[in-house]
């Protein structure tokens, strides 16, 4: 009775003693353990855990059967394992990385205010961009023309664009189609699109390494396409070659079958961004109406 009520005693001062700051860093640890376990289920991470689970197994058999060599030898690989997981696991860490600048970026833009009249005529320009891209792949969709586009997001893919032909030209329904057309040099390529300008041409993007998880109907276009998608923020339209099927990949997935229609309206809301842009404008009338107040 006594070791219980000295149990109670013990619980009741560690919540006299806890503080607001002690929840701040409960939520923060709370956040960074469900991020990482995440980003192991979701990635090859989940995988190279398992292998060190393994090792430290094995290492903590050697130190309690007094396996002198074993214990030595893992001793070192775990103290410059830090540096390996870092290098094995540099593509999840800079994606991470990314989402987290993009998601920061997005605030701020948020609470400082709206939009100026040069952002107003970028919003222009990629919907005319949207418009001319969308027409030419129901033009080439019918053609049965193989394509691959790249719209430019937050990640700058200027390592993308070095492999291929800088064009920076206004977006038109004959320049996209004359850029595919199976005889022209840079058809093989993607098409950059940055700010709803054509930006690039005949680019060479990275397939995706999760071969098991795409269909054996597609072809390399549509790899590229999503292997371009797992490596930054891009949104990445394909038309296919042998069925003329519209596809779009996003963040390491590709869905398919997008009408004219379908397709126009995906890229609006994907690009143009329409909530965030109400968001912007409510924050930023809210803030002047406060300051009319004053």
């Amino acid at each position: 009775m006594s070791q219980f009520s000295s149990f109670l005693e013990s619980l009741k001062n560690v919540f006299l003693s806890f503080r607001f700051s002690d929840i701040i860093d409960i939520l923060l640890v709370t956040a960074v353990i469900y991020g990482a376990i995440k980003l192991m289920r979701e990635t090859r991470a989940g995988q190279l855990m398992k292998g060190i689970l393994i090792v430290l197994g094995v290492w903590i058999f050697a130190n309690v059967a007094q396996l002198y060599m074993m214990k030595t030898l893992l001793a070192y690989v775990i103290q410059y394992g830090l540096v390996f997981l870092f290098v094995v696991f540099q593509p999840e860490l800079r994606s991470a990385l990314e989402k987290m600048g993009r998601g920061h970026v997005g605030c701020l833009r948020s609470v400082l205010g709206g939009r100026s009249s040069e952002e107003e005529e970028q919003q222009k320009q990629i919907r005319r961009g949207i418009l001319a891209v969308v027409e030419a792949c129901d033009n080439m969709s019918k053609s049965k023309t193989g394509a691959l586009i790249v719209f430019e997001r937050d990640t700058r893919l200027g390592d993308i664009v070095e492999t291929g032909t800088v064009i920076e030209a206004v977006p038109s329904v004959p320049i996209i189609c004359n850029i595919f057309f199976n005889k022209a040099p840079l058809h093989d390529g993607a098409m950059v699109m940055r700010n709803g300008m054509l930006y690039a041409a005949g680019c060479i993007l990275p397939l995706t390494k999760r071969n098991n998880d795409v269909a054996i109907e597609l072809g390399t276009r549509h790899r590229a396409a999503i292997g371009m998608s797992e490596n930054s923020d891009a949104v990445v339209v394909v038309v296919s070659e042998e069925t003329g099927q519209i596809s779009i990949a996003l963040g390491g997935t590709i869905t398919r079958n997008y009408t004219r229609e379908s397709l126009q309206n995906e890229l609006n809301s994907l690009l143009l961004d329409h909530q965030s842009s109400k968001d912007r404008g409510t924050i930023l009338a809210s803030l002047r109406r406060f300051k009319d107040e004053k």
